[in-house]
């Protein structure tokens, strides 16, 4: 498996709080049965399967071709489960929409239950720094969830502009995966208005 690859941008003396979402690699398709002309918008999806909030893509719904969205191409919108058949769209408007039809889209959660992670950042130059479960600097928050924690102790104390980063889960059967790599950029915390 290919890993991601996902840039993570760091401010210096700021603590950086980031939510990893795992998904598997493979796509799951359930038919969208009601769209309510609701705002914000509301999907009828029976047994959807959602863990909480989570990335999704909308195919083939015919009278508003604006809500589609090609999982290949374009960026992902997050839906929130209301109930088991449910989702919630807080940034779309149905209001006046005649839409109908379409099938959500969406990758499953990683099944984290048993495993640990590790989040190495590796500068050009000077120490790495090890971001685990096991030291705190990471921690399992639900199915397919991670939570990254620098302080903003360990932010100011960073030394370089610019590292490279790589996170490895550890499965139950002692397999290791990497899910997500990329750089790292730090930023001096100033913007000018």
């Amino acid at each position: 498996m290919q890993p991601a690859c996902l840039d993570l941008p760091v401010t210096k003396g700021a603590t950086l709080r980031k939510p990893l979402l795992l998904m598997q690699p493979t796509y799951t398709y359930r038919p969208i049965t009601v769209i309510e002309q609701s705002a914000p918008l509301r999907l009828t999806v029976p047994a959807h399967g959602l863990p909480g909030d989570w990335p999704t893509w909308i195919e083939g719904v015919s009278q508003w071709s604006a809500l589609n969205r090609d999982k290949a191409r374009e960026p992902f919108r997050i839906a929130r489960p209301v109930d088991a058949d449910t989702l919630e769209y807080n940034d779309l408007n149905g209001l006046g929409q005649r839409a109908a039809g379409g099938t959500l889209v969406y990758q499953l959660p990683v099944d984290l239950a048993g495993c640990s992670a590790e989040l190495v950042i590796t500068p050009e130059q000077g120490a790495e720094l090890v971001f685990s479960t096991a030291n705190g600097g990471l921690a399992i928050v639900g199915l397919g969830r991670l939570l990254l924690e620098i302080t903003a102790s360990q932010t100011a104390a960073i030394d370089w502009t610019e590292a490279r980063y790589s996170l490895d889960i550890t499965f139950s059967d002692g397999s290791v995966q990497r899910w997500l790599q990329g750089k790292v950029t730090l930023s001096g915390g100033c913007c000018h208005g």
